[in-house]
């Protein structure tokens, strides 16, 4: 293991403990604080980890060049939110006290609009590192952005693909537990339907429940069996329902999203072959995703687990372009300039949050597990008139 690496690795353990890490850093005249209210343990952490460390590495790369927008060294203070969302809104008041400028916060809704609470009346622009809930930025008002392709975005890309392949009928499995548990099925089931595709069946469950065996035998029993099942389940849930599922001799196909894009449900091997899933990437030979895979291995001494890795490496880029459009490190001017922002020019592709709801317009990547590895079918933009309102 690299020293470098070590190092972040016991940062990270300190953080875990609630102690705060400042990014390795030349010395600068000028600092801006980035507080992190981030889940380094518990069931975000497995999203919030690999984001994070993408973010370190951009910069570790921005203040060996000077900075935020050349100028203001980046100041990286985490706390453990520990995947929850009142302690969220603990660590992100301690984080505001200690001078943040700007805030990260987790891969979910919930306790990103906690944080967004604190730090909307003091107008610190917010980013979540991969929260993909549409109706997260209103929840909040307009310090708070999106980073990750949105739920309803990410959905609408899937049901294409879904009629795409001539499928008609959807069984839609939700849990009212979470936001993107709860509505990223059924904004897939409003764009199917409106293409032609009919909802055969709705089931629900709750988080962490370890029996999927009641919904299985509902799947089971339906007269006319669906085309395939639609969740946005992650772990721990999404590996129990689908080796129950499989265990069942139930063969329909299963479609999710992002967050099955991780090494756990790669590890279930064949178990998983034909799932379909999401991502904001896929590293095509020669591409600037491929390049980024390869510094991050060398950087962390390990391979991207995801492409939630590159996504944090983005909002570092976001910032430090932001900061050298505002010409400033007040929080106001770098909200306005991240609005702004057109086109820009990341890893996976061009991010917009002009004429947004500050949720990106950006690319979504369609994979498939095939072999127990995930292989990439397309990269789409959803046309903006067929994605369903948050």
């Amino acid at each position: 293991m690299p020293k470098l690496y070590r190092l972040r690795r016991a940062a990270l353990y300190a953080a875990a403990f609630g102690t705060t890490i400042a990014v390795v850093s030349t010395a600068s005249a000028e600092e801006i604080v980035i507080g992190a209210a981030t889940a380094q343990t518990g069931g975000l952490a497995p999203y919030d980890q690999p984001a994070l460390a993408g973010l370190r590495m951009a910069l570790d790369e921005l203040n060996a060049k000077g900075g935020l927008g050349g100028k203001y060294t980046a100041k990286l203070i985490i706390k453990d939110t520990r995947s929850d969302t009142a302690q969220t809104a603990t660590v992100a008041q301690e984080l505001i006290d200690a001078g943040a400028k700007i805030m990260i916060t987790p891969c979910d809704a919930d306790p990103s609009i906690s944080a967004g609470q604190l730090t909307q009346p003091l107008g610190i622009p917010t980013l979540t590192l991969c929260g993909s809930a549409p109706v997260l930025t209103a929840a909040v008002g307009d310090v708070m952005f999106g980073t990750y392709p949105a739920d309803n975005v990410q959905a609408t890309a899937v049901a294409d693909f879904a009629i795409a392949e001539g499928k008609k009928k959807v069984y839609l499995l939700t849990s009212p537990d979470s936001t993107y548990t709860a509505n990223l099925p059924e904004y897939f089931g409003t764009v199917f339907e409106k293409k032609g595709g009919a909802i055969a069946g709705r089931g629900t469950y709750t988080m962490g429940q370890p029996d999927f065996s009641a919904e299985i035998t509902n799947i089971k029993g339906l007269a006319e069996q669906p085309d395939l099942i639609m969740t946005a389940a992650y772990e721990p849930d999404f590996p129990a329902f689908i080796q129950q599922l499989r265990g069942a001799g139930v063969t329909i196909p299963v479609y999710g999203a992002d967050a099955i894009g991780t090494p756990t449900i790669k590890g279930l091997g064949k178990l998983v072959d034909g799932v379909v899933y999401t991502a904001a990437g896929y590293a095509e030979p020669g591409s600037k995703l491929e390049a980024f895979d390869a510094a991050f291995t060398k950087y962390a001494g390990h391979a991207p687990e995801s492409t939630y890795e590159v996504n944090g490496y983005e909002i570092g880029l976001i910032l430090d372009h932001a900061v050298k459009t505002a010409g400033s490190d007040e929080p106001k001017a770098i909200r306005d300039a991240i609005a702004g922002l057109k086109d820009f020019e990341g890893i996976t592709g061009k991010i917009t949050y002009a004429g947004t709801d500050r949720m990106p317009l950006r690319p979504v990547a369609l994979m498939r597990y095939e072999g127990g590895e995930g292989k990439h079918i397309q990269t789409m933009i959803p046309a903006a008139a067929d994605v369903p309102a948050p």
